[in-house]
């Protein structure tokens, strides 16, 4: 199965899990901003949750799909289209050869992930497939998406075919969906003004009073001044120090919030640095990361400060589900297959 890129709109790149164990020696992690979002499209298909997607950023994309082609896509709300028909989302879609998917406008959310059964067949660089930019490594020749870049796929799992077999049953049309999906994951339906969920950092308490609870009661917005690295906010409080300091570098992580010279903090994301010399106030619970992903430059949001116990059992809690979605698509398939074969 191969997809060809007519249109790559503003931004599409390959994204896997990450490009981990290899930050020690000074490599970027990388991968899918909402990880919640394509692991989910990732297990709607067949696939197992680190196979890689397709990250795409806004509208404007189009795919010309060259055979027939189990998909999902997950993440931001957007208008998708084939052949004149809207594909839901967060569901399994089949999408007849010789059809284009097109994204359109995004009503809510940034950024959309397109698995296909099997998994994009692209070259692995320290055992992932992400793209990034900056490095020029991994993904598509390290680079985002062109027009005329033609993707293939790799061998689709057993039950991904039998998710195929299962919607060629209903198939009547340019496309065949099941009555189910599965949104549990769905940040983007709930962006209006959102809470993210943090702990104190390491250098909270070096903070004005003042600084320390403007952190957890103001608004921040996006700054334009933000990528797939880190998002600057911008708020009417600015972070300031108790007294001067310096800190030498100290390594950072997926969530770390960190506040420059300038008092305006930074939240560092996929793309981060290994290392920063900035001082971290907050870190960003892991299950709200994902929100990042879904935020644009000019949107709002507020913090609310948790304990590291709750920080734990809040992404206990996201791995069950994922872990009963996976679970409940091999149950939901398994049963199709027998049934059809009595």
């Amino acid at each position: 199965m191969t997809i060809k890129v007519v249109r790559p709109g503003l931004l599409v790149t390959v994204q896997d899990l990450g490009r981990h164990r290899y930050q020690k020696y000074g490599v970027v992690a990388g991968g899918a901003m909402d990880t919640g979002a394509s692991r989910a499209a990732n297990l709607l298909v067949g696939n197992e949750d680190s196979e890689a997607v397709l990250e795409i950023t806004l509208t404007g994309t189009e795919l010309f799909m060259e055979k027939d082609t189990l998909l999902a896509i997950c993440g931001a709300r957007m208008s998708v289209t084939a052949g004149g028909e809207t594909l839901p989302l967060w569901r399994p879609v089949l999408v007849r050869a010789g059809m284009s998917v097109k994204f359109g406008a995004c009503q809510s959310g940034c950024r959309s992930y397109l698995a296909v059964a099997g998994g994009l067949d692209v070259p692995e660089v320290m055992g992932s497939k992400s793209t990034y930019l900056r490095g020029a490594i991994g993904g598509y020749f390290g680079r985002a998406l062109k027009s005329g870049d033609v993707l293939a796929a790799k061998a689709p799992s057993l039950l991904s075919e039998r998710m195929e077999h299962a919607l060629r049953l209903g198939w009547n049309g340019s496309v065949a969906v099941p009555l189910w999906h599965a949104s549990h994951f769905a940040i983007a339906d709930n962006l209006a003004d959102p809470i993210i969920r943090a702990m104190t950092g390491t250098h909270y308490e070096l903070f004005t009073e003042t600084s320390r609870a403007s952190l957890f009661s103001q608004s921040f917005q996006i700054s334009a001044q933000s990528d797939r690295m880190g998002y600057r906010l911008e708020g009417t409080e600015k972070m300031t120090l108790a007294k001067p300091l310096e800190l030498l570098s100290e390594a950072v992580a997926n969530g770390t919030v960190q506040v420059p010279a300038g008092g305006e903090p930074i939240v560092l994301l996929a793309d981060r640095q290994t290392t920063g010399g900035y001082l971290r106030i907050a870190q960003v619970a892991t299950v709200d990361i994902p929100v990042f992903a879904q935020l644009k430059p000019g949107d709002r949001f507020r913090f609310e400060r948790i304990t590291q116990q709750e920080a734990e059992q809040l992404y206990l809690d996201s791995e069950r589900d994922m872990r009963m979605l996976k679970a409940a698509i091999a149950l939901k398939f398994n049963a199709a297959n027998e049934r059809d074969t009595r």
